[in-house]
């Protein structure tokens, strides 16, 4: 009993998600991601004390659970073979599992920090060498790429990400596998994440290619608002008081905001992209000079949970112009040095026409 409560004591208490004062926009892109992983990630830059880190690692006690083969230290999804790791294939194969029924468990999605120091080891975990060599084993020790399947990726400050690890990263949201090659010997699992990224561009810009990998890209400042100042310090001072106290506070809100979660996600199977939306959305990326074709798809995707979101099954006009503020911007030429006022005037009048012209 001693040993429960103790650990109950000096668990981490993070900032309750729902208690966060303003910043809606980058509360929006990660809730967006936390619902469907496949959107693709969401920069958020701005000054420093903005809440940015703050809101990323509250975001995981609203998460909701995931279905993962029991005992797997990699997260492997049970309804997919194809995502599944060597371990727990060798078990399917050796017929370990009665009647071919894998045992499963429910585990909820991780937020896993990547700190800018991380070695390769850290990242992509190690073979046991003298292990692999004297039985023919692969033992794997595994990295942060292991613990992440299936959940957030966080970096802070991740335009100061060494290029090597931008590199392996890149890899790895690629092809959704990592993969160990020491001595030879080479071990692969499942690696699919949503990749969170702050930064405050004071510091220095991030590299393109890992920039146009990130679907959603939020600026945040301090509030204007003295009120709303007011509020931030106030709830601050009280957290920092009794973390645990000012958590339950926020329980039901924060348990509302889960079950939300898992009701849009259910919700986004029925709602519908068909090819006249494709269409629209393929013409307005055309007509601002998008390069590439990523962008597309990113938007197809974000417009389909941001109806679900709301609790449609219809995807409107409306929605297709929130997406393209939040993926486009710095994705067109034909906004370039243009004032942000002036850029959303720009979206606002060519969603609308092409609207009108499909």
């Amino acid at each position: 009993m001693g040993s429960n409560s103790s650990k109950e004591r000096f668990k981490r208490i993070l900032y309750p998600f729902v208690a966060i004062v303003g910043q809606e926009g980058m509360k929006l892109a990660l809730l967006l991601n936390a619902i469907n992983p496949q959107v693709g990630g969401v920069l958020v830059r701005g000054e420093k004390g903005t809440g940015k880190s703050t809101a990323v690692r509250a975001l995981a006690e609203v998460l909701p659970e995931i279905e993962v083969i029991k005992g797997c230290p990699f997260n492997c999804n049970p309804k997919r073979t194809s995502e599944i790791c060597p371990y727990c294939m060798e078990k399917v194969e050796r017929g370990e599992w009665n009647g071919g029924k894998v045992p499963t468990e429910k585990r909820k999605m991780k937020v896993v920090d990547l700190p800018l120091g991380s070695t390769e080891d850290r990242l992509l975990g190690s073979l046991d060498i003298e292990k692999a060599i004297k039985s023919g084993k692969k033992e794997l020790e595994p990295g942060i790429l292991a613990d992440v399947n299936r959940g957030i990726l966080y970096v802070d400050e991740i335009n100061l990400l060494d290029d090597h690890v931008v590199d392996m990263l890149l890899d790895t949201a690629t092809s959704g596998v990592n993969v160990v090659e020491r001595e030879g010997i080479s071990f692969s699992h499942p690696s699919r994440f949503i990749l969170v990224g702050t930064m405050n561009p004071e510091e220095g810009e991030l590299r393109p290619q890992l920039l146009d990998r990130i679907a959603l890209h939020i600026d945040v400042e301090g509030l204007k608002s003295v009120n709303e100042r007011v509020k931030i310090t106030i709830l601050r001072n009280e957290f920092e008081k009794d973390p645990m106290a000012f958590s339950k506070k926020f329980e039901k809100q924060s348990e509302e905001l889960r079950k939300k979660i898992i009701t849009t996600q259910k919700l986004m199977e029925k709602v519908k992209t068909d090819e006249s939306l494709l269409r629209i959305i393929c013409n307005i990326c055309n007509e601002l000079e998008v390069e590439g074709h990523r962008s597309d798809a990113m938007i197809v995707k974000t417009v389909k949970t941001l109806a679900a979101f709301r609790g449609k099954k219809r995807i409107t006009r409306d929605d297709v112009k929130e997406a393209v503020k939040l993926i486009l911007p710095f994705r067109t030429r034909k906004t370039m040095f243009k004032s942000d006022e002036k850029t959303v005037d720009i979206f606002e009048d060519i969603v609308n026409r092409t609207y009108a012209e499909v």
